[in-house]
């Protein structure tokens, strides 16, 4: 972005801030989207125009506007009225021309403040009495209210990921913990996992780039204890976070940090979380993502290795609360090793956040570049259990010239797309927070089923051991008729052998039995609390048109 165009945002002008405040009607700091339905529309502007205004000033899909993202809103809504396009772009050519917008009312409106406020420093209390007096009752009835009804409101978030907090706490939290749902999928959520930045994973074998990939990312600074070598230098998986001062936090610490979102890591023991560590430094790109850094992963007689952890069940836990997975290979490590093989099948579940990185490609001609990404291609057949094919950027992402300028050209534009790719991984973050509450919210209701048809099974009296032993042994014909019972998509069924590996280390006589209320509440939350949430934080302009 222009340095000028950011100056625009960051500054905020005395007509803005008191616009601002007269857009605020609740006085909490933001201006949601109804409030922004009534203030924009006085700038007479189209609906369509104002609503794709919205979309460029709520950046981060967040349902309201901070005053930084309301001076953007403005500036945009004058870059049309003068006849132009609204987009960043036209405002960065334009921006010498502009003059403030144009909004009926609002110069009253700002008058009125002003007139307010020197009343208010002139100390008359006649004017500023009776103001002030119904707005203390006002916020004492919201107190009380707020006792009276404890239960969730989407109204009372400011918002989305605010309110999938709420929701996960209020209504699905306890259905979680009584069918034994962590020992089964993933451990419980904590408020962290909801508030965490967007997370990008960087995976493949030893000396692919994956470090000089991040330090590239990060404008060439590399993060503390970084090593960068030939053979496998990075033994540990690395949380690249933003800080204003270099410095790295052991992995046993993070894993109880409440505000960091490692907690469920504890339950791969102190041997993996021995070699986890967290790198913080000052970097721009950090301001907005999370990046995990990752050893290599071991191919030929490496392979022989033991690692001291479960490695492939450690890179599914990453890969289920990133944003974007970066597999990284190189045109001399095409082979696909067993660990390796392993690793991919992690993934499984979360292709749609897969990307494929054929790094170092300036080190080999255009017509063995060809050779290569056909023989690349054919690897990841053999692997990736998909139709379709994950999206490959073709590049050498590390600091310094191409080694062959021969391939530039294409090489800058990958380059190009891949960070602009890597850049809007925060306006989509809350998408896929959505995405995963909702495949988090089916799981529950199916495992509630399965579990509650497992205890109805057993005996009341005897032959409760020989029981068990038979529905572990059969217990495809248990998902089965819970699927035809109940209409389900076979898809959204758990791994049948995982799921038969832990119900060997339970006691199906002392599951919880069926619990209709709790059924009803899931449903409930899928069909009413989640579309209120995404409704309210919308587009408010699209309500409009």
């Amino acid at each position: 972005m222009d340095p000028a165009l950011a100056k625009m945002y960051d500054d905020t002008p005395p007509q803005f801030a008191a616009w601002f405040r007269a857009a605020d009607r609740d006085k909490d700091g933001l201006v949601n989207g109804n409030e922004a339905v009534e203030f924009f529309n006085k700038s007479g502007l189209p609906t369509p125009v104002l609503a794709k205004i919205w979309v460029l000033a709520d950046q981060n899909r967040s349902g309201t506007l901070k005053q930084k993202d309301f001076n953007r809103a403005m500036w945009l809504i004058s870059v049309a009225q003068a006849g132009y396009d609204p987009t960043p772009a036209a405002l960065e050519k334009h921006k010498h021309e502009l003059s403030l917008p144009q909004l009926q009312g609002v110069e009253s409106l700002e008058i009125a403040h002003q007139s307010h406020a020197d009343k208010e420093a002139d100390g008359d209390k006649h004017d500023a009495h009776p103001k002030k007096s119904p707005q203390v009752t006002f916020s004492k009835k919201k107190k009380k209210s707020a006792v009276l009804k404890p239960r969730m409101s989407v109204k009372n978030c400011s918002s989305i990921s605010e309110g999938l907090k709420h929701i996960y706490n209020s209504k699905l939290k306890s259905i979680e913990a009584t069918y034994l749902f962590s020992d089964f999928h993933s451990p419980l959520l904590r408020d962290s996992d909801f508030d965490a930045k967007p997370t990008v994973m960087m995976l493949g074998q030893y000396s692919v780039g994956k470090t000089s990939f991040i330090k590239f990312l990060l404008d060439g600074e590399e993060y503390p204890n970084a090593l960068i070598g030939p053979e496998p230098t990075t033994d540990r998986f690395v949380s690249v976070m933003h800080s204003h001062d270099r410095s790295s936090v052991p992995g046993n610490t993070l894993a109880v940090q409440r505000d960091q979102p490692f907690s469920g890591l504890a339950k791969f023991g102190t041997a993996f979380l021995n070699k986890f560590f967290g790198a913080y430094m000052p970097a721009e790109l950090l301001e907005s993502i999370t990046i995990i850094d990752t050893p290599g992963v071991l191919s030929g007689e490496k392979q022989r290795l033991e690692r001291m952890y479960d490695f492939p069940n450690v890179v599914k836990w990453f890969a289920e609360r990133c944003d974007l997975i970066l597999v990284l290979f190189d045109p001399h490590k095409l082979d696909i090793s067993d660990e390796f093989k392993r690793v991919i099948g992690a993934l499984q579940g979360n292709d749609d956040k897969v990307r494929i990185v054929l790094n170092k490609a300036d080190q080999v001609s255009t017509q063995h570049l060809m050779r290569v990404y056909g023989a690349l291609m054919w690897s990841l057949s053999r692997v990736v259990r998909s139709p379709e094919v994950p999206r490959v950027y073709i590049g050498n992402f590390r600091e310094g010239p191409y080694e062959s300028e021969e391939n530039a050209r294409l090489l800058d534009l990958e380059r190009d797309q891949l960070i602009v790719d890597l850049k809007d991984i925060p306006r989509r973050n809350v998408a896929r927070k959505v995405n995963e509450f909702v495949k988090r919210v089916r799981t529950a209701k199916i495992h509630m089923l399965i579990i509650s048809a497992l205890r109805e099974r057993m005996p009341s009296m005897f032959g409760k051991e020989k029981k068990q032993k038979k529905l572990v042994e059969t217990l495809e014909d248990v998902f089965f008729e819970v699927q035809r019972k109940h209409n389900l998509p076979v898809g959204d069924f758990p791994p049948l052998e995982p799921f038969r590996d832990c119900l060997k280390a339970h006691k199906i006589e002392k599951f919880p039995v069926m619990n209709k209320v709790a059924l009803k509440t899931l449903d409930e939350v899928l069909e009413n609390d989640l579309p209120t949430l995404l409704e309210r934080f919308g587009n408010p302009f699209d309500a409009e048109g």
